[in-house]
């Protein structure tokens, strides 16, 4: 599925509940479900459906802020949006 039709979904299908729920609430539950992702590294929860929640999530946020994730992705599609390189040039950090 593509990025924007992923977002298209999204926003067809929760627009209301999200914007009831407003921006920071759509946020707080955005880092609750990067939790279960951590909880299911661990080995307790499907990783597939987490990271199809957070997804899910994102996607509502970025809906609510009137960012196009699309766009948003493009900036890597080259490669590394610092130093332009495949894979990454840049120092290392920790």
């Amino acid at each position: 599925m593509e990025i924007a039709a992923f977002q298209d979904v999204l926003r067809r299908t929760y627009v209301e509940r999200d914007a009831e729920r407003g921006i920071d609430g759509t946020f707080r539950w955005l880092t609750e479900e990067v939790g279960e992702v951590a909880r299911a590294l661990r080995g307790d929860g499907d990783l597939e459906h987490e990271f199809g929640d957070v997804l899910s999530w994102l996607g509502s946020l970025a809906n609510l802020a009137g960012v196009d994730l699309e766009r948003a992705a493009a900036r890597y599609a080259d490669g590394c949006p610092k130093c332009g390189a495949i894979p990454c040039g840049c120092a290392f950090v920790r």
